[in-house]
Order: structure tokens, then sequence, then C-alpha cells
């Protein structure tokens, strides 16, 4: 994989699919580290319970979604 800077996407442009559907949990995770939105977040809500309904990492979104309430409240 090339690593010059036109070849890296904007994380905020993933879809749920591509945060999720990662080929390994690595990636995954990493998916659910780089959401800094809630509507973001909700989507991949959304789109895990609609597909997967996995539940640790339903449990990641939800731990994300604690982190990104805690930085609003710092704001």
């Amino acid at each position: 994989m090339n690593d010059t800077p036109e070849h890296f996407q904007d994380s905020s442009e993933l879809s749920p699919a591509q945060r999720l559907e990662a080929p390994n949990t690595r990636l995954i995770d990493a998916g659910i580290t780089t959401i800094n939105d809630m509507d973001t977040l909700r989507a991949c809500i959304a789109y895990e319970n609609q597909h997967q309904q996995r539940v640790p990492i339903l449990r990641q979104l939800e731990k994300r979604a604690n982190e990104l309430r805690s930085q609003d409240d710092d704001d």
C-alpha cells in the first residue's frame, strides 16, 4: 500500500461498512476509535444492529459514545 498523502482517506469519509467490516479486529478498532461525531457513531450502531449484531462491537461503539459525550461536556 502506498503511503503518499493522496492515498490517505479521511476517516470521516468511511462508511459504517468500511469501519465495521474490516478484515481484522485491529482495523475495526481503528475504525471505531476514529469516529469523531455522534452522527457517524449512530450510523455505525444502526449498521451493526442491522447486519452483524456483534455484542463486543456494540460495546466498543457504546464506549466511544461515552467518550464523545465526555468530550462535549468538557468543551
